[in-house]
This record gives C-alpha cells, structure tokens and sequence, in this order.
C-alpha cells in the first residue's frame, strides 16, 4: 500500500491535512488573500483542499495548485469539477521545490509541506520567488510546544520551540501580520480523525489485500502519537509578508 494512498484514507474525514478546524482555515484565508480578484498558488497542494476554498471565497479568485502526486492531483480535479470551480484552477504535477511561473501570486500556501523543501526556511526561500508585491504566504510547521525526547526528534524532526521559530523567520527577512497556533481540540482532532478514518476503511474492507496493512499503520500511528509526541508537539501557522521588498 503506498504511503499518498494511505494518507488520501486517513484524510478523509480531516481534508485539511493539518490540525486546523474549518473556522480557523476559513480565518487564515480571509486574512491571508489581500484583495478581491487574487492569484493564490499552494506549495504541495496534495488535494487542493486549501485552494478549493479559497476559490469558494471569491468568484473573481484564481488558484494554482502545485504536487508531485499524480492521484492527490487527480482527486483535486474531480472535486473541482463537483463544485463547479474547474475553470478556475490550475494544477501542476511536479516538485514543487522546482515550480516556476510565469506570473506572480498574491498570497503563497504552504501548511504542512515543509518537508518537500527541506525546512521551513528553505520554504519561505521557495515561497518568496513567486510572490508580488505586496503578497502575502501563508505557511504552517510543527514546533515544540515544551522539550520532546530523542524519540520524538528522530520521528518529526529537529523542530524548534514557538518563540525561536518566529525568530527564524523574522531574522530572515518576513514579518508576521497574522497567524494561528492549533489548539489542543485541534491537535486531538486532526489525529483521531487520521487514525480513524484509516482504521475504519480497513475494518469496512476486511477482503481488500491491503486492509491488514491499513490497520496496523493505523495502529502504529496512534500508538506513535499518544506515547511519543502528543504532549511535545504544536503546530503554527504564519501570515507574512516581506519586511522589505
């Protein structure tokens, strides 16, 4: 079972893959997008959740969407199609690292796909290149919320605390105008709904070859979260833009 598949099953019921309810993505949005009529492009748009709504916000809104994965892409389309958006959207199947083009963008979308950059600096370095002035990008990463141990670090990463990410990016050349930092109803949301929806599918697909190993990643996930990381982990998300253009 591949690792988009699994996730695409564990998505279903939290699309918004990171631990944001809708009123805090429809808040983000809303003060992320500076004027009616904008360009929006999402860094690693997986299934375009962020640019569907987006695009629902606005009829004169146009959003392009940027992934490696060829079935995310794929499921981003058809639920444009249903919403009746699809003239409005753009996806590109590629790395997004390496996404040029040929216009700029008002506000640049990055939550949770950090990875695909190499870190959230590397991000903002990639976010920058196409933005217009006066644009904004919308970026969301972990942090650590109090110390983690060695086994949370080898798991998620060499994140930072709250205050010494922003300094990060601060020092590197953005200013904050707005954010969010996820709750802990949003950080228990986001994981039970993970775990669940993908052990449920398994459980309601007993005969699919690959039920058992949904299940048992559903289980090593949820073990994973409550005894290693739950109590360390918080996640944040930046509405900036450039200190100086």
């Amino acid at each position: 079972m591949k690792r988009e598949q699994i996730s695409r099953l564990a998505h279903a019921d939290h699309p918004i893959a990171a631990p944001l309810d809708d009123d805090s993505v429809r808040r983000l949005l809303e003060r992320g997008i500076p004027r009616g009529g904008a360009r929006v492009l999402d860094l690693g748009c997986g299934g375009g959740e962020w640019l569907l709504r987006a695009l629902a916000t606005d009829p004169q809104l146009r959003a392009e969407g940027v992934d490696i994965s060829e079935s995310a892409l794929a499921h981003a389309q058809k639920a444009a199609r249903t919403l009746g958006l699809q003239e409005r959207l753009v996806l590109h199947q590629e790395n997004a690292a390496d996404f040029a083009a040929p216009h700029m963008f008002d506000l640049v979308i990055s939550v949770g796909a950090t990875h695909a950059f190499g870190g959230l600096l590397a991000t903002l370095e990639a976010a920058r290149k196409h933005l217009a002035p006066g644009g904004r990008v919308l970026v969301g990463d972990g942090f650590w919320s109090q110390d983690p141990s060695s086994e949370a670090v080898e798991m998620l990463g060499d994140l930072a605390d709250l205050p010494t990410t922003v300094d990060r990016v601060i020092s590197d050349g953005w200013t904050p105008v707005d954010g969010h930092i996820s709750t802990r109803r949003e950080l228990d949301d986001y994981e039970w709904a993970w775990t669940g929806s993908l052990a449920s599918w398994a459980l309601d697909h007993p005969d699919d070859p690959d039920s058992s190993q949904a299940l048992a990643a559903a289980t090593t996930h949820r073990t994973e979260w409550l005894s290693v990381y739950r109590d360390a982990f918080g996640f944040v998300c930046l509405i900036l833009r450039p200190t100086s253009d």
